[in-house]
């Protein structure tokens, strides 16, 4: 085995299912022609990758669905339970990924009727080594992305692999014109700009936890969690810029605010340029103005209006 992978192994060989009570969300889900997946209310999935190649795979045990082959961490979804959370419980059930230390970007769906399984595709934010946690692994290992075609993968991650890889470091990123969004309604903000400032940074926050759905941002996929940056002028920037919330999931993008030191829209055409400098895409901005849409198409930004936004925000 290359330098590159590194490899997590329990200490015997791994014994049978766990014995003892279930949640009801562990058992098989049936299509009307007998078409059988595991997971009474779905299943979900984590493929997180570290930043440098690799991606973290399961080498299943052989008691499982499609065991001795290579997937990703995940299982059957709980009652009641999201499918994020089920993925993030699942990888640090199985492989003892940390819940804070995932940056989540993305989720893919597969729809078949009567299940679904949700890939909930992140990035490591710090180092951490897999560890083989529960009876489900055979060994754990950071593979890389070019070897993962060479090894036996469970069919389902077979197929949705070539779409997944080519998300991998795709990171888009919004670029807030807020005089502009703060503009397009006549709700008084004249009387306030602070204030509504705040407001609108306070509902970017939200939408920042919540994620974007995919064909907003004409991305492929179910969902994803963009960067965030508002860019704040004039009086708006003393707005008040409040804590993320106390139950905010770990891993989401915080929104960075950016207070123009001049023009607001020379700050804006900055925020872009270094997104996409960066690496980001698409880079998104958020305006009406037709000045400021030309400059920061210019440097490689995407634009849309106002009421793109504010159809997503939340209320």
């Amino acid at each position: 085995m290359d330098d590159e992978r590194r490899t997590a192994t329990p200490p015997g060989p791994p014994p049978g299912p766990p014995a003892g009570p279930r949640d009801p969300g562990d058992a098989w889900a049936y299509g009307d022609d007998g078409t059988k997946a595991w997971g009474r209310f779905g299943a979900a999935g984590l493929l997180i990758d570290d930043g440098h190649g690799r991606v973290l795979l399961q080498h299943r045990v052989e008691w499982s669905h499609h065991g001795g082959t290579w997937g990703i961490p995940g299982g059957a979804r709980h009652q009641h339970e999201d499918p994020v959370t089920a993925a993030l419980r699942e990888s640090a059930e199985e492989a003892g990924v940390p819940e804070d230390g995932v940056d989540l970007r993305h989720t893919a769906v597969l729809d078949l009727g009567f299940w679904t399984y949700t890939t909930v595709v992140g990035r490591a934010s710090r180092p951490f080594e897999p560890v083989v946690a529960d009876r489900e692994s055979l060994a754990l290992s950071w593979v890389p992305v070019a070897d993962v075609e060479t090894l036996p993968l469970h069919p389902g991650f077979g197929d949705s692999w070539p779409a997944l890889r080519a998300t991998l470091d795709r990171t888009p990123h919004v670029v807030v014109d807020a005089a502009n969004v703060v503009g397009s309604v006549p709700d008084g903000w004249w009387k306030d700009r602070a204030g509504a400032a705040s407001r609108l940074v306070a509902q970017a926050t939200a939408l920042a936890a919540a994620g974007v759905p995919a064909d907003a941002l004409d991305l492929p996929s179910a969902a994803w969690w963009p960067r965030w940056t508002v860019v704040l002028e004039g009086e708006a920037r003393s707005a008040t810029v409040g804590p993320v919330a106390a139950d905010a999931r770990p891993g989401t993008p915080a929104v960075t605010v950016a207070h123009a030191a001049g023009s607001g829209d020379d700050a804006i055409v900055e925020a872009a340029g270094a997104a996409v400098a960066a690496g980001d895409g698409p880079v998104v901005v958020v305006t009406a103005d037709r000045g400021l849409r030309e400059r920061v198409t210019a440097v490689g930004a995407q634009v849309r209006g106002p009421s793109w936004l504010r159809e997503l925000l939340p209320d």
